[in-house]
């Protein structure tokens, strides 16, 4: 049987990426992985430029009038239609409102009904579904932890992004309290001393007590803050992903219990596909969503 075989690009503020993805199970074309840094304030011909030198090398001879290709963007943007609605947010202000599918298509001679966009927060979702910690369940909830708050829901066959960064929280917004700066923060106010994200706190938290209670605290908040997010859109597995996940060991027993006082018995599970969910999930939105409704 011929593989099905697809590009997935992950577009972020500072790279892009892109890899050749076999839909039967997910697994990367090592050899086609291909990487570069992206100046996103430089012109629009700049960018494209490197977009399409990358999506190139990834496809190496492989790139036909029947190739497809799946682009993890992030927003706001016309996923539909391919037009970038980013502005005021110090990148890719040079592509803004400019039709970003036909350009591509025009450059790699391909028709554009072969290019897709997908959010990158969904496409994390949709990698995760479809070939990772979420594999099997037919409501997910997803989160990436690290310099920001990214949130994306998979219900009922459809991945989207959650946008729960700026949900009310504590006095505040979700992001004040769920990223890495609330690390920061919280470490110099009790100890008035300065580090620089959570992988250093993590490295001194048997040794620390401050450490150990500002991840206890993290665990507890994590939990208030999803319990509402389970119920109203019936997940039955958390899925997270991001820097701060990987001291997932330090902050799960606060985040379990209290997940359990609400009576919630959701499963709280690490991303498996780390790095690559964005790409392979961008890939995946040429897969039917069928295969996983009726897993």
């Amino acid at each position: 049987m011929e593989k099905r075989i697809v590009l997935g690009v992950d577009i972020g503020g500072t790279h892009i990426t892109a890899a050749q993805v076999d839909l039967e199970d997910g697994s990367l074309i090592q050899q086609s992985v291909k990487r570069s840094a992206i100046d996103s304030k430089a012109s629009s011909e700049e960018i494209y430029n490197v977009w399409c030198q990358v999506i190139k090398d990834a496809f190496g001879n492989n790139l036909n009038e029947n190739s497809k290709i799946g682009i993890a963007m992030p927003g706001p943007f016309d996923y539909e239609n391919g037009i970038s609605l980013i502005k005021d947010q110090d990148k890719y202000k040079s592509l803004y409102q400019l039709n970003i599918k036909q350009e591509l298509a025009q450059r790699l001679n391909l028709p554009a009904a072969n290019i897709k966009f997908v959010n990158d927060a969904a496409a994390f979702m949709h990698g995760e579904v479809f070939y990772g910690a979420a594999k099997g369940f037919k409501n997910a909830l997803g989160l990436t932890l690290g310099t920001g708050l990214g949130s994306a829901t998979f219900i009922n066959g459809v991945a989207k992004d959650a946008a729960l960064w700026n949900s009310k929280f504590l006095g505040g917004i979700a992001e004040d309290y769920l990223s890495t700066r609330w690390f920061v923060k919280k470490y110099a106010d009790l100890t008035e001393k300065e580090i620089e994200g959570v992988k250093e706190l993590a490295a001194i938290a048997n040794n620390d007590p401050y450490a150990k209670q500002i991840f206890n605290e993290f665990g507890r908040a994590l939990g208030h803050f999803l319990v509402d997010f389970i119920k109203n859109t019936g997940s039955e597995v958390v899925v997270l992903g991001g820097n701060i996940s990987q001291a997932f060991d330090l902050f799960a027993p606060t985040l379990q219990e209290n997940l359990k006082a609400f009576h919630l018995n959701t499963e709280i599970r690490l991303n498996k596909l780390n790095e690559h969910a964005p790409l392979i999930g961008a890939a995946s939105c040429w897969k039917s969503v069928e295969t996983v409704i009726n897993a």
